[in-house]
């Protein structure tokens, strides 16, 4: 798009052009609901930015690569969870954060959304919490004791520390576990009717459901990693340690 037509686009125009600008708009203090009528250059003027920057960020791809395009089976195992808390990160910092404060000032206004509207303001931020608990807890325990398998492999360990851990924890429960709560959107999926919109859903639930889709894809690659590179990596070291440790206990 020209850049000159861009910036005298409304912001409501340019969301509903493309509903991931919404994300861009609101990492530099614009939220597309409280502009809606307002153009690109005009919000800059009363919000103190420069509109050529914006338009640069605006017409810039959200992301240089997709996830599958990274070899991460071939990478170690370390770089693999530094990956995963990385993306750990983004969710809690970004995504999350931002589809909350979408969910919050969302008024629904349409006979259609008027449930989605209270429920999600209901089971949204109950979703915050666990998922936020489940990833701090993934990163103190399973990443924790990979991190100790890791040492293990390469002789930095305490003998009987290192069997009282593999006693205690299972790699196997652990990959189970994790794969029965891989679901976590199912309650998203059914108040949103899988983020059905009907012909007329305002512009605002388009926005929702759009950072929806995008995040449950992020977590269904994120579990794709964890389930099919993670664990399998994880597994043959911690096999890998156990025989180190059969041979120490043999030399003793």
């Amino acid at each position: 798009m020209d850049k000159q037509l861009l910036r005298h686009r409304r912001i409501s125009e340019l969301v509903e052009q493309d509903n991931e600008m919404a994300q861009v708009l609101f990492y530099f203090g614009i939220r597309f609901y409280e502009y809606a009528e307002h153009t690109l250059e005009q919000v800059c003027k009363l919000r103190g930015l420069k509109v050529d920057q914006l338009v640069r960020e605006l017409e810039s791809p959200r992301s240089n690569f997709q996830d599958e395009d990274i070899p991460l089976f071939s990478y170690p195992i370390d770089l693999i969870i530094e990956y995963l808390k990385h993306a750990h990160f983004l969710f809690v910092k970004h995504q999350l954060p931002y589809i909350g404060k979408l969910v919050e000032n969302f008024k629904a206004e349409h006979p259609a959304y008027l449930s989605v509207e209270k429920d999600l303001k209901t089971l949204y931020p109950l979703f915050l919490e666990d998922f936020i608990h489940h990833i701090y807890e993934e990163e103190d325990t399973l990443f924790k004791y990979i991190k100790m398998l890791e040492r293990a492999s390469i002789g930095k360990y305490n003998p009987s520390r290192l069997y009282q851990q593999m006693e205690k924890f299972s790699l196997q429960n652990c990959s189970i576990e994790h794969e029965s709560h891989d679901d976590e959107m199912a309650g998203i999926r059914k108040i949103t009717k899988d983020y059905h919109l009907t012909p007329d859903a305002p512009l605002h639930i388009k926005v929702i459901y759009t950072e929806l889709v995008n995040f449950e894809k992020s977590l269904q690659m994120h579990a794709h990693i964890e389930n099919q590179i993670l664990f399998p990596k994880a597994m043959a070291l911690e096999n890998q340690v156990r025989i180190l440790l059969a041979e120490k206990v043999k030399l003793n």
